[in-house]
């Protein structure tokens, strides 16, 4: 039976951005809030899927170790926190390589969809870019948009393309708020944001 998940961005909703990338986990930084939040989002019993561009290791900045070592330590903290993710989707590749993965693609949703059986129509990205939120609208998910990370400058870059459609939030904390209440039973009437 297909069922909805939550999408979440890596760098910028879970994680603070740097300007030459996470490539190691001596630069991974949990943003304030995000490891209780997380808790309180394992509690709704949704898969928590994240959902990341790592166009640095296609720049030989990074490798896919490194990534993979950052995601299991993320991971494991998230855990020991009393949160979870499921699964770790990444695309490793440069914007020019034009591959299917790369967000704004929505290539990793669509994977992630066939692999754990997801109702995408039901299901939630939150992110902090433009490309987050084509992406999730490109695979039929309800986009959320953070102001962490890109996320403030990115409403700008979304507000004078005149692109509407998702909804937005201070942070993942505040996020997870809304995502709890959409999730409750008396709320499955509640209409989709905008």
């Amino acid at each position: 039976m297909m069922q909805p998940a939550v999408f979440l961005d890596r760098d910028g909703v879970i994680n603070r951005n740097r300007p030459d990338h996470v490539k190691a986990w001596d630069e991974f930084e949990f943003l304030p809030g995000v490891l209780a939040a997380l808790a309180r989002l394992a509690g709704i019993g949704l898969p928590v899927l994240v959902i990341s561009n790592q166009g640095a290791i296609g720049r030989g900045l990074t490798t896919h170790a490194a990534v993979e070592e950052i995601n299991r330590r993320m991971a494991a903290e998230i855990r020991a926190a009393g949160g979870r993710i499921d699964d770790v989707l990444y695309c490793p590749h440069r914007p020019e390589d034009g591959c299917a993965c790369r967000k704004p693609r929505p290539g990793l949703l669509l994977q992630a969809a066939e692999r754990w059986d997801l109702d995408l129509a039901a299901s939630v990205l939150v992110g902090d870019a433009e490309a987050d939120i084509l992406a999730a609208q490109r695979a039929g998910c309800r986009p959320l948009l953070v102001l962490t990370g890109r996320g403030a400058e990115q409403l700008a870059v979304l507000r004078a393309a005149g692109r509407d459609g998702f909804l937005v939030a201070g942070d993942l904390p505040a996020a997870v708020d809304w995502i709890s209440a959409f999730h409750q039973p008396a709320a499955a009437s509640q209409p989709a944001p905008e």
